[in-house]
């Protein structure tokens, strides 16, 4: 069996078409949209509706760690286009681009920045989208684990601790296990543009310390300080980011 695995697309539907070429399936670990690109203050859902400046000022707070700021430069903006309802709009027309650009079978969970709420409508019938819940393929059990944990970044698809742990417990003891987000590792956490720790999930890191799966892959770090820590038997792998490189991840067995 062949799966190629990916995560942080951020908008790049036109390298999505053929990320399952010569594979058997495609994972995808979240993260669809693009809201603010780091890289390019021009691009991504703030700059479209507030333009490169703001952006750029948007994220200079955010890197300050100045996050209350950040919050009132959004707030005085939304104001000015009459709400935050125009999101949805800019958002939906993303998803459309992507989930008709994703290759047929993929087996898909949320990001920390996706909508998922938004997300049946997008979906054709070769798409399959678990959260919590396993697969079985190839003679290996995979088990999902969408969205990311409460940050003071407060992105749309954020969850309690206990409310994600339930989630990983309701996969535990499969073979590989797919979320967005890192385990608890401080090498799988730092990013090393955004100069920040991200969240990491203690209750993946415990379940990988009691069950051992063969793998864990996960994205969320853009550029992390390591991409690949071993913790016990299994190899914990950071799959994205998928907007920078356009390469999945190839997974074989």
């Amino acid at each position: 069996m062949r799966v190629h695995v990916i995560s942080d697309v951020h908008g790049r539907a036109g390298a999505l078409a053929a990320a399952a070429d010569g594979a058997d399936a495609l994972f995808c670990l979240g993260d669809l949209l693009l809201f603010v690109d780091y890289a390019d203050n021009a691009q991504g859902i703030f700059a479209e509706l507030f333009g490169a400046e703001a952006a750029s000022e948007f994220i200079a707070l955010r890197t300050a760690k100045r996050f209350g700021a950040a919050r009132d430069l959004t707030i005085g903006l939304w104001r000015s286009l009459g709400g935050s309802h125009v999101h949805g709009r800019f958002a939906a027309r993303q998803y459309a681009e992507l989930f008709a650009a994703l290759p047929e079978p993929a087996y898909l969970t949320y990001g920390n920045v996706d909508l998922p709420q938004m997300w049946a409508e997008h979906l054709r019938p070769g798409h399959h989208v678990l959260d919590g819940e396993r697969l079985e393929l190839g003679g290996w059990t995979f088990g999902f684990v969408g969205g990311g944990l409460r940050s003071p970044y407060r992105t749309p698809n954020e969850l309690d601790e206990d409310a994600y742990a339930a989630k990983v417990a309701a996969v535990s003891g499969a073979d590989v296990l797919c979320a967005h987000i890192p385990p608890a590792v401080p090498e799988l956490l730092y990013d090393t543009v955004a100069r920040r720790l991200e969240r990491g999930s203690a209750a993946l890191l415990a379940e990988i310390k009691r069950s051992q799966p063969r793998y864990l892959l996960f994205g969320h770090v853009h550029q992390p300080l390591a991409r690949r820590v071993r913790v016990g038997r299994t190899e914990c792998i950071n799959v994205g980011h998928f907007r920078a490189t356009g390469r999945p991840y190839v997974l074989t067995w």
